[in-house]
């Protein structure tokens, strides 16, 4: 993939992915520094010493500076709110651990299983709902992985793969390579989904051995990429998801519903527009996973359905995303609107 070279004193364009990562910020008055704001306004130390602050800088490019009020800085600042113990609102929302079936693989619904393939992630978001996921138990190695892959082979009622995390991209593409490899041999497997925001965060994450992985596999790839604003879409994230259209894998977008950074029918109309423009689907608009520390984040359900309305009234069908919630012990995503 060709990366565009930027402006920015602080990116430069032949950088790997790998080194982005090494590259990151972590330091709360370094990100302030960078924008130009006072540390005081967009980040809490207790917040971030229980969720460490995490932002790659091509992410970070995309922020406005001297703008506390950015919808991505919102997505990653440690603020105050975290701190707050709301009832309804809990380590695991989703009650995934009563899912796993072992290290690192989750039977949620009747015909797919998840796996969780690696522990980090490219960005550390806020609300992300297994942001206490104990990630240390996940298998670090395909000889590791046999217990999951037994399972899955012996259940032949599963047709599809989930690829999940963290982010299953930041497995190096060997890694990758393999784990997909095994998961082709099981021959009930059909499918295979992998969900990332990787390609959103660090465009350069998408290489030409990723692209050559996800196409010569016999298995229908699906990958589900993660944006919230239209302001996390550049010409690099363009032209990560156009290699990854290359592969012919449908190309979808979840989002989750933000308070104060997408809880319009404008900004995720905005939104729509643009991923459509690089080929992506609107799939899913998701109600908040009420995950500790994650209340400032939520939106009431009627106020969701107001956006959805709107949204419907205002573009074509194909925009809108599907407005849903997950809900512990149903078999798939129940739709809100």
């Amino acid at each position: 993939m060709t990366i565009l070279a930027n402006q920015s004193d602080f990116v430069r364009a032949d950088m790997t992915w790998q080194q982005h990562l090494k590259a990151a910020i972590r330091c709360p008055k370094s990100l302030a520094a960078h924008l130009q704001i006072d540390p005081e306004f967009i980040c809490d130390q207790q917040a971030n010493g229980t969720f460490p602050l995490f932002v790659p800088l091509p992410f970070l490019q995309r922020m406005e500076k001297q703008n506390p009020a950015d919808p991505l800085l919102r997505q990653v600042a440690p603020v105050r709110a975290e701190n707050q113990d709301v009832i309804g609102f809990q380590k695991d929302p989703l009650l995934e651990s009563t899912f796993e079936v072992s290290p690192g693989l989750l039977k949620k619904y009747d015909d797919r299983v998840l796996l969780v393939t690696h522990g980090a992630c490219a960005v550390h978001c806020r609300y992300c709902f297994r942001r206490n996921f104990p990630y240390e138990t996940t298998p670090k190695s395909i000889e590791a992985w046999r217990t999951a892959l037994n399972q899955i082979q012996a259940d032949t009622s599963i047709s599809e793969v989930i690829l999940s995390g963290g982010d299953p991209l930041m497995l190096v593409d060997d890694m990758l390579r393999k784990l997909i490899d095994e998961l082709a041999t099981i021959r009930h497997i059909n499918r295979l989904r992998i969900h990332t925001r990787l390609p959103i965060v660090i465009p350069q994450r998408v290489t030409d051995e990723l692209v050559d992985i996800i196409t010569n596999t016999r298995l229908a790839t699906v990958v589900v990429i993660h944006a919230n604003h239209a302001n996390e879409l550049d010409d690099n994230v363009g032209r990560a998801i156009a290699d990854i259209r290359k592969t012919e894998s449908i190309v979808l977008n979840q989002s989750v519903l933000l308070r104060s950074i997408n809880d319009s029918a404008t900004d995720l109309i905005n939104l729509s527009q643009k991923l459509v423009g690089y080929g992506v689907i609107p799939y899913y608009l998701h109600q908040l996973d009420r995950v500790s520390g994650a209340k400032h984040y939520e939106v009431p359900v009627s106020e969701g359905k107001k956006i959805i309305s709107e949204m419907r009234a205002r573009v074509s069908g194909y925009l809108v995303p599907r407005y849903a919630h997950e809900i512990p012990g149903r078999t798939g995503k129940t739709i809100i609107l």
